[in-house]
This record gives C-alpha cells, sequence and structure tokens, in this order.
C-alpha cells in the first residue's frame, strides 16, 4: 500500500463533533485500500498506567466518497463518556498495517513492550464547541436581490439621474436605474410562488454606488432605495409568507464617506479613528488613483473603499453593535459578510459570540471563494459561498476540454462534487451556499447558451445537499457577462407579458422538488455510471427510514441515450419513449 496517501490528524473534517453525541471519523487513502477499521474505545477503560493493557473495539468504516485520486473512509461513533481513543487498521494488496498518530506500524510492532502507543484521540465531547447552524437554513431556497436592479416600486425623485428601466445597452458601472425596497415589497408574492423562502439583498445603506458595496452609513438605508420604515415593512411582509431576509454586511472596507475615514483624512495621525484603518502613507482628498503605491489599504487598489482594521477592537465593537442594530431592530435573519476572508478571525469570532447571544437562529454567511474550513469550526462562520461547487459544474458543462484532452464524463463530475462535501463537516454540507451565478460572475445563462442545460444545472442545484440560491432572472434565463451586464434590470414588462411563462414554470417545478421531497437535501447518495455513455450523469438520492429514493438522469451525451423508466416520473425534459435526448433530465421516485 501507498502509506503516503494516507492521511488523518484527529481535527477539523477528519475527527468532528457532529452534534452533542455523536463523533465522525474521516480517513483518506489511496485507491490501493481494500478496507479499513477503526479501533476505538474510552482512553481511561483500562486504567490511567500507560503499561495497562488498553483494549479497542474493532468497528468497519465506509467507504464514503470517491475521489479522483483518493478514498474517503468513515465512521459514526457515540462515545459513552464523550470520549475516543483510536487507531487504524488498513487493509489491500495482501497486507495489513495499523496507523497511530505517530507512524505505521505492523501487528508484531504494536505488540513491543513497554513502548507509549500514539493512539490517536478526540478527548473530550462539550456541547459549546459543536458546530450547530440554523437548521432551517438547509430548508431554505435563497433569491439574490440587487435593490438597484431588481424593481422600482417608488415613482418619486431619486437624488440621482436614472437610466431608463428598460435601456440595458451601453451599460456602465455608474448607472442608476432606480430599484427600491418598496418594488422588492411588491414582488414578493411572485418569489412565493416561485418557491422562494429566503432572500439575500446586496447592501442597502447609504453610499455612492448602485451597487452599495463602499458604506457611507451602516444604520440608514440608502434614501434612493427607501427609509428604515420600508425595511421593517418588507421584513413583516417576506415573514408573513414565510421568506427569511438576509442582509449584506461590508465590514472589510467602508466608503470615503464614512465619517471615520473624512476624520483620517482631515486630521491624518491625530485622527481618533487613525487605527480604524491601514494608512501607510500620506494622504490627499479627493486622490483616487489606486493604492498600489501602499499610501493606503484598500479593497483590491480600489481607493474609494479604504480597507478597515478588524484587529482593532474600537472598529469590532463598533460594527458588532451595528449587526446588534439590524439583528433587534429589524429582526433580520441572516448576515451576509462582503470579502469575509480578509476580516479578522478574532472580529468574526466577536461577531459569532454575541450576536447568536441575541438570536441563536442567525444565520452568519462568509463570502469566501476557496477552501474555508478554518472559518467553519462552529465559533465563526454558519456557512460559505460554494464557489468550488460551481466550478465543479462548470467543468462538466461550460469547458469544451480538459488539458487531458475531451470533455469531462460522469465520473469526473462525481469526484468534483464528492471533494466539495469533503471539505466540511456535514452539518456545514447541509447549510452550504450554492448557487448558479451571482452579481461577481457571468450569469448562468451566458455560460452555457443553453436553457436545457440551465435546468439541468439547476437540478443539481436542488438535489445537493445545502442552501441553495438563485440569482434574479436566473428563473428567465437572462443572461449577462461578468462586470456590468451581469446585473441588468429584470424585464418586468416581458415577465408580465407571459413571455417567460415556460421556463418559469419548469424552474417553479424544479423548485417543488426540493421543496416535497426531504431526499433531494439529503448527504445520502448512490452515483452510477456506464461504460457506454460517459457523460450520463446519474445518481440516486437516500433518506434514512424511507422506503423510496429520487434517482436522477442528466444527459450530456451529444445525442440520445436509453434510459429506464423506473417507479414514477416526478419530472422530465426532453425524454419520450425510453430515451433521454441531448441535454435531457429524467428524475424517478423509485422503490428501494
Amino acid at each position: 500500500m501507498r502509506l503516503e496517501s494516507i492521511l488523518h490528524r484527529s481535527a477539523f473534517t477528519d475527527c468532528y463533533a457532529l452534534d452533542h453525541e455523536t463523533v465522525v471519523l474521516n480517513l483518506r487513502t489511496g485507491k490501493d485500500v481494500e478496507a479499513v477499521s477503526v479501533i476505538h474505545e474510552d482512553p481511561y477503560s483500562s486504567g490511567l498506567s500507560i503499561d495497562s493493557p488498553w483494549k479497542g473495539i474493532p468497528v468497519k468504516m465506509n467507504r464514503e466518497k470517491e475521489l479522483a485520486r483518493a478514498y474517503i473512509w468513515s465512521v459514526r461513533l457515540k462515545p459513552e463518556f464523550k470520549r475516543e481513543q483510536y487507531y487504524f487498521e488498513i487493509s489491500g494488496g495482501g497486507e495489513k498495517i495499523y496507523m497511530m498518530e505517530d507512524d505505521f506500524y505492523t501487528k508484531e510492532q504494536l505488540k513491543t513492550p513497554g513502548r507509549m502507543k500514539q493512539y490517536f484521540k478526540f478527548p473530550w465531547l462539550n456541547s459549546a464547541d459543536v458546530c450547530q447552524p440554523p437548521a432551517w437554513a438547509a430548508d431554505t431556497i435563497w433569491y439574490q436581490i440587487m435593490p438597484d436592479r431588481f424593481c422600482r416600486g417608488d415613482e418619486s425623485p431619486k437624488s440621482v439621474q436614472l437610466k431608463d428601466w428598460n435601456d440595458r445597452n451601453n451599460m456602465s458601472h455608474s448607472d442608476f436605474y432606480g430599484g427600491d425596497l418598496r418594488g422588492i415589497i411588491s414582488r414578493l408574492e411572485y418569489l412565493k410562488e416561485l418557491g422562494i423562502s429566503g432572500i439575500y439583498l446586496t447592501p442597502v445603506f447609504e453610499s455612492g454606488s448602485n451597487h452599495k458595496y463602499n458604506t457611507f452609513d451602516y444604520k440608514k438605508i440608502d434614501p434612493d432605495f427607501g427609509s428604515g420604515e420600508d425595511m421593517r415593512e418588507l421584513l413583516r411582509k417576506a415573514h408573513s409568507l414565510g421568506i427569511r431576509v438576509m442582509l449584506d454586511a461590508v465590514f472589510n472596507h467602508c466608503g470615503v464617506e464614512f465619517p471615520a475615514w473624512k476624520d483620517v483624512l482631515e486630521k491624518g495621525e491625530d485622527s481618533r479613528y487613525f487605527d480604524w484603518f491601514f494608512v501607510n502613507g500620506e494622504l490627499k482628498a479627493g486622490d483616487y488613483s489606486k493604492t498600489k503605491d501602499g499610501r493606503y489599504y484598500s479593497f483590491a487598489f480600489e481607493a474609494y473603499m479604504p480597507k478597515l482594521n478588524t484587529n482593532n477592537p474600537e472598529v469590532m465593537d463598533y460594527f458588532t453593535e451595528i449587526c446588534r442594530y439590524w439583528v433587534e431592530e429589524w429582526g433580520i435573519d441572516g448576515i451576509r459578510f462582503d470579502v469575509g476572508n480578509e476580516i479578522s478571525h478574532a472580529f468574526i469570532k466577536k461577531l459569532h459570540r454575541e450576536l447568536k447571544a441575541v438570536n441563536k437562529e442567525i444565520f452568519l454567511l462568509g463570502e469566501i471563494w476557496h477552501d474555508s474550513v478554518q472559518w467553519l469550526q462552529g465559533d465563526e462562520y454558519d456557512s460559505v459561498m460554494n464557489y468550488p461547487f460551481l466550478e465543479s459544474m462548470n467543468e462538466f458543462w461550460v469547458e469544451d476540454e480538459l488539458e487531458k484532452g475531451g470533455k469531462m464524463d460522469s465520473t469526473g463530475f462525481m469526484y468534483g462534487m464528492n471533494r466539495c462535501y469533503c471539505l466540511y463537516p456535514e452539518q456545514v454540507n447541509q447549510v452550504l451556499f450554492n448557487f448558479l451565478d451571482t452579481h461577481d460572475i457571468e450569469r448562468a445563462y451566458s455560460r452555457c447558451q443553453n436553457i436545457d442545460i440551465l435546468l439541468q444545472q439547476l437540478v443539481i442545484l436542488m438535489s445537493m445537499p445545502g442552501s441553495p440560491c438563485l440569482y434574479y432572472g436566473t428563473e428567465i434565463a437572462m443572461s449577462g457577462a461578468e462586470g456590468v451586464y451581469n446585473r441588468k434590470t429584470m424585464p418586468w414588462d416581458e415577465i408580465e407579458s407571459r413571455r417567460y411563462n415556460q421556463i418559469i414554470g419548469e424552474v417553479r417545478k424544479i423548485i417543488a422538488l426540493r421543496n416535497t421531497y426531504p431526499h433531494m437535501k439529503s448527504s445520502q447518495i448512490q452515483w452510477k455510471h456506464e461504460a457506454e455513455n460517459r457523460r450520463l450523469i446519474h445518481y440516486v438520492k437516500y433518506l434514512e427510514g424511507s422506503s423510496f429514493g429520487i434517482e436522477v438522469y442528466l444527459n450530456g451525451e451529444a445525442g440520445k441515450v436509453p434510459v429506464e423508466s423506473r417507479g414514477n416520473v416526478i419530472y422530465s425534459g426532453n425524454y419520450d419513449k425510453g430515451y433521454l435526448q441531448a441535454n435531457g433530465i429524467l428524475i424517478n421516485k423509485v422503490t428501494l
């Protein structure tokens, strides 16, 4: 066996508390390993002396997931006394070895008298340390809204000149279209009918831009969007319809009109807010050149977004009170933290501790584009934006050719999905923020250029663990390249003229499957592969205690493939007489 491929440490996703009584152990091995058992028991079951003959109980581990070059073996243990001591027995190629914390051993070496054995340990299952994201997030289907571009409900004059709502050509970063909170309020019934149960609003606070990510006042709704009372009405109506509301928090940086930054520009080092920022050189008011000269740190070298020092206790206290205000004053359900990986861990831990004390069910979401396990240990974010999930879908449906030649097959797709769900504890996987597009990237339809493929991707979105989100307009296959045109206005005239009824109807049906069958969000999945049809994605979703499963076929082949319709068809697209056409979908309810 290739011992260098075998990995485990008693921390992070290898060893963690799933709940108040269950410990999960995961072991990564090469594909030459054929079986794994864990030998476990309470570390004190034989007494306190290191010479006591401690004997563990062997339990077979399940081969939980397959990756491109590895297997993940897993087991759940319920330690009677909240502690575990353990090591692994690993078999493959006719040999058997034993893995402890410090090395690998043969059976004979384990018997060496007088040797201290470096067992793995899970010291104690402390209830305060269990990662517990709010359960409701796993049942929520989100809808992301950029207020300026979604709907204009207040026709009174704004403080900025507005572009015609239906003029979506020659757009620029500085255009304002006049969408507002009252417009969102007027469309909540539309979202409810679509199957949405949560809305995520990009920043709504006073700012000088259309996107509002350069905040001036964190308590004041931007007047062009409405008032504090409009926000309260939005929350009242949304909650009455069973829709949660999540706001965007921009605490990594602020706007140049933020009072603390203005004070620093005026007084320099004499400002009481000087240490709220990272100022390294001379400042000049009105200098909006890129900050690559290091005169001060800013978001992505953008001078109009100076970076906040979230290591500073005063900054931590200030923004913690801001969040407390949002939660207590308005009753919001979640907060999404922009550039969530650049904020100090100390600040996020403080936010988590104090906000959960106010509302233990508040959902804290970090914008992080990469492996985020260090933020997801239960004392910082509840979830992150799952960009690895999106990349796995891009590789299958969008990328024309891989480096090794040819399009990705269904096995490669499985590897990508499995990798996403190996990164974090299982309870975090249940609330990962999954999506097809956002305001930061090219729209899903523009990437795939095919409505049938868009619907296939939506099936994946709705049938995998996580908290799925649609970006406004995805339900009508809105197009738009990254940068400006991915933020076009919602064409309500065309929607109301029934132009998009067909695709909206299909999206509603797929969302309804998620809302009807809890199997769709389950982590229990069996992948199936066919040698003859390498790009036919086929899997079955299970649910513990259920007598049936949900079977999904997605045809990525260039032509039709024969597919047996077992059980009851609960959704199909481009399926007829036993054949699934290119980009077709078949979903069955099958008896187990």
